[in-house]
């Protein structure tokens, strides 16, 4: 696992003749018969990358494959996810009790249903590897992804270390290894991240680039250090020497340029019949090794070539325990503190608690600083980073606690105009230590857009990161429609397992924290508004908030009830008075989370959706969604327009004056008619 032998020790002290490159060779024949399996899969990457494989798992990398957890291992990521497979043999040889061979058979099968149980067949080797598949640290197939994920995990690291190493106890030395392809690199989002990584001079970050191509001068102009290798299709010593190479670099993080063959040595080798298709009874041969009779098998000298891993990771991991008894002893207070985060324990609602409601009226995204500024003072697990727009987000100024080569123990990363980037690596910065690091990121809710691949991630791998999002509506103003997120809801909404939360005032804002903070395995999106409230809104609660949805004004037998949130629920309450008076008994919901109040008792939510003849929804968005609860909508259908807050809101008709119009107009075409579906009211 450290430093490179040529051969296996016997009993007697010799050394066996098997040695790297029978290993390459039994990976190679692995990888194809995985191929073979079901007619098709990713295996010319596989192929080609064997070598490095064979130099990172049995020569370079730290960790212990009877704990795949344990805190202090080295991290790696296969950017490059379609290569999935040669993640699976790695863990399979190397002793990951969970990928059995069963399971590796499993890959790119259709998973139908099993005629002996009726159930559908499951495995942990899907088509791209899955975080929470044992020795999988994160989510990867979206080309590029994996590298900013990288990025995250090395950023995490290098915080732990700076935070709570000291000279005499070295607790956190864990090291990423990505590797990437060509299709990676052309993403614009792995240039985000490794630009962000070359200034913020990540050491312990190694990318290795299955190459087919020439980029050395444009990483190293993004500061990062280069080494070649030119012969990776056969030569692990000199993979090795990169590696080693690699962690004598202090200032940088490298980049390992690795020549190699795409299906190297078989008969599709160099082609694009290589990428994605299966390989011949020759190709399988050609890599057979001795004593092996079948397929999925592999040589007893392979298995205690790696298995020795499984030792070695032991004793690495019970020497840190040992290390970590000893810095407890020395330093209890930092120990304390370690443990709770390594535990991925959390105090927020002391914090949130104590917070007491502006007695004036505020746009939700200013007492939204408010709440961050006490949480990144009080919270040390909150790693934040903001995309450019950090003052317009209005989350205080951080310059003594910017991350940063010179200051690694920072707790804010400037990521410049790259919100892909900064959603991406703020995935793996959560992944690096559930709990442990809870990244925020900042920016206009528009720009989510640039960020939605990396959020959408974080959504799949179940991964808890805060996004907040401010100037969310057609209240932004004068920037203009380009800057106005009509339809962007929707699709955050949609996206399973994300929380888009949408608080209406300060109240509202308290809860979308304990909610979005409460949500361990869950992102989250707190949506915030621009534009300044105009009446404060009566029994908001942030308690409430955690339930979707609930009732801000009740009125028995009401003709209509008005659902709202953001914004646009104080013009639904100025409404619901207007038509009150004027005889149209009318109820106002709170919904800031769908998600949430779609998760109640059926009995809750038919209690807040009542029985009025007109329930109504009032959103200055496009409603895509608002039709599983409501007759009909009040809201966009169109892009918005650049003018001021509270005009743009009466340009179309979504402000107190706009809503008591159109419901009244509604109510007297409707009246006697049966209802037949849902309806825009224009």
């Amino acid at each position: 696992m450290n430093g490179h032998t040529n051969g296996t020790k016997l009993a007697n002290g010799a050394l066996s003749p098997y040695d790297d490159q029978h290993a390459v060779n039994e990976i190679r024949k692995f990888v194809i018969d995985i191929c073979r399996q079901n007619g098709g899969g990713h295996g010319g990457s596989a192929i080609g990358m064997a070598p490095l494989a064979v130099a990172l798992w049995r020569h370079t990398m730290r960790y212990n494959p009877s704990n795949p957890n344990w805190f202090d291992r080295d991290r790696f990521v296969l950017s490059n996810g379609h290569a999935a497979m040669l993640l699976y043999a790695m863990l399979h040889i190397t002793g990951y009790k969970d990928m059995t061979v069963n399971e590796i058979k499993m890959y790119a099968d259709a998973k139908a249903v099993d005629k002996n149980t009726g159930k559908w067949k499951t495995t942990i080797c899907h088509g791209h590897p899955e975080r929470e598949v044992p020795g999988v640290e994160v989510t990867t197939g979206p080309l590029g992804q994996g590298i900013a994920n990288a990025v995250g995990l090395a950023i995490a690291s290098k915080h732990y270390a700076a935070t709570f190493n000291k000279e005499d106890h070295q607790l956190v030395a864990s090291r990423i290894y990505c590797t990437t392809g060509d299709g990676c690199i052309q993403e614009g989002v792995a240039l985000e991240a490794m630009a962000i990584a070359g200034r913020l001079g990540l050491s312990n970050l190694t990318l290795c680039y299955d190459n087919n191509d020439d980029t050395n001068a444009k990483v190293r102009a993004m500061g990062w250090h280069v080494i070649d290798v030119f012969d990776g299709d056969i030569s692990v010593e000199n993979i090795i020497a990169a590696l080693e190479a690699a962690k004598l670099e202090k200032d940088r993080p490298t980049f390992i340029n690795i020549r190699t063959t795409i299906g190297y040595g078989t008969t599709t080798a160099g082609t694009f019949k290589s990428h994605h298709g299966t390989y011949s009874d020759d190709d399988s041969a050609k890599h057979l090794a001795p004593g092996v009779t079948s397929t999925h098998q592999l040589s007893q000298n392979a298995l205690e070539y790696f298995r020795s891993t499984v030792e070695e990771g032991k004793k690495l991991e019970d020497n840190w325990n040992l290390e970590l008894e000893k810095y407890s002893i020395a330093y209890p207070k930092e120990a304390k503190l370690f443990k709770e985060r390594m535990e991925g324990e959390i105090d927020f609602e002391s914090t949130l608690t104590s917070l007491n409601i502006p007695s004036e009226l505020q746009p939700t995204r200013q007492f939204n600083g408010t709440v961050f500024n006490e949480l990144i003072s009080m919270v040390p697990n909150i790693i934040a980073g903001g995309a450019d727009l950090w003052n317009s987000n209005q989350m205080g100024d951080q310059s003594t606690r910017i991350f940063d080569s010179l200051h690694p123990e920072g707790r804010v990363i400037r990521y410049g105009i790259r919100e892909h980037a900064m959603a991406s690596i703020s995935n793996g910065l959560a992944a690096y230590s559930p709990g442990g690091i809870l990244p925020i990121t900042a920016t206009f809710f528009m720009f989510y857009l640039y960020a939605a691949p990396g959020v959408r991630m974080g959504a799949l791998s179940n991964l808890q990161v805060i996004h907040v999002a401010t100037h969310d509506s057609i209240g932004e103003g004068q920037n203009g429609q380009t800057h106005q997120p009509v339809e962007l809801d929707s699709l955050y909404r949609a996206m399973p397992t994300l929380l888009y939360i949408r608080p209406a005032d300060a109240e509202e804002v308290l809860g979308a924290w304990l909610t979005a903070l409460g949500a361990k395995e869950t992102p989250s999106i707190i949506s915030l508004a621009r534009d300044p409230a105009v009446t404060a809104i009566p029994k908001t609660s942030r308690l409430q908030v955690q339930r979707g949805g609930y009732v801000i004004l009740e009125k028995e037998n009401a003709t209509v009830t008005l659902i709202s949130c953001g914004s646009e629920l104080q013009f639904a309450y100025l409404a619901a008075q207007r038509l009150d008076s004027e005889g149209i008994t009318t109820r106002v919901v709170s919904m800031p989370c769908v998600k949430l109040f779609e998760r109640q008792p059926q009995e809750y939510q038919d209690s807040v959706m009542s029985n009025s003849p007109h329930i109504i929804s009032v959103e200055a968005y496009v409603a895509s969604m608002w039709a599983r609860f409501c007759t009909a909508s009040i809201a966009m259908d169109s892009f918005g327009y650049s003018g001021l807050g509270r005009e743009n809101f009466a340009r179309f008709g979504i402000d107190d004056d706009g809503i008591v119009s159109k419901v009244k107009r509604h109510i007297r075409e409707t009246h006697g008619k049966k209802r037949r579906h849902w309806t825009l009211l224009k």
